[in-house]
């Protein structure tokens, strides 16, 4: 087993004395923080908006149902906040604080003093103004904490036998479309519905992005071929 994964459960198992809250999407790297609290005293919360799937919630409490883990699930309205609904390019900080606030609250409710999330160290590298908003809010990351990668997450969870381990990357449905361009609940259901039928004939990893009247499909490049003879 990769070291740092060793010092991460025991830092884990330090944080747990005070209360650990797990914000979990059902992305491979909270699902491997849920695997490794699955026995500890743990609450999963999970956000439930207009920029998540069903699929991915209904994953959310399969995972949690299988793992024994108390899981609650705040139904947000982010249309609430005139701001996310303008998708300015600091979008993500505004949705950030919006939805983990609900967390911060619920954690306090509930009696945990400390609130993780699944950032890896990889995150770092790319434009995530959403890290702003946890850092303010006091939001733990362990996987930045300890340096561990996307591929270091992906190798562990193979190894513990998890069933995400493969999962392809699944941000939020606002990063369909063009910084600027506004939100309705109708076009996230089109990309939504879209990318849930990509899935249906085959399709694994791709995205359905809007751009105006515009729908862009990007798949991988060994899946190129695939794409076009399906549609030829």
């Amino acid at each position: 087993m990769n070291s740092k994964f060793v010092e991460l459960g025991n830092y884990l198992n330090d944080l747990k004395k005070q209360g650990l809250c797990l914000a979990f999407s059902g992305g491979v790297d909270s699902s491997v923080l849920l695997y490794m609290c699955r026995k500890m005293n743990i609450l999963a919360v999970t956000f439930n908006s207009d920029f998540q799937t069903e699929e991915e919630i209904e994953l959310t409490k399969h995972l949690c149902q299988k793992y024994g883990v108390r899981q609650i699930i705040i139904e947000k309205n982010v249309f609430e906040n005139p701001i996310i609904w303008d998708n300015p390019k600091d979008r993500c900080y505004h949705c950030k604080k919006f939805l983990f606030e609900n967390a911060v609250k619920i954690a306090k409710d509930n009696g945990f003093a400390n609130i993780i999330d699944g950032t890896n160290f990889d995150d770092l590298n790319v434009y995530r103004p959403g890290r702003k908003a946890l850092k303010e809010l006091g939001i733990i990351s362990p996987f930045v904490k300890f340096e561990v990668t996307k591929k270091e997450i992906r190798e562990f969870a193979k190894e513990c036998g998890t069933e995400v381990y493969n999962k392809p990357s699944s941000p939020c449905l606002a990063t369909r479309f063009p910084y600027g361009t506004k939100f309705t609940k109708e076009k996230l259901k089109v990309v939504e519905k879209g990318e849930k039928y990509l899935k249906k004939i085959g399709f694994e990893c791709f995205r359905l992005r809007l751009h105006g009247d515009i729908a862009r499909i990007e798949v991988l490049p060994e899946k190129f071929d695939d794409f076009i003879k399906y549609y030829s």
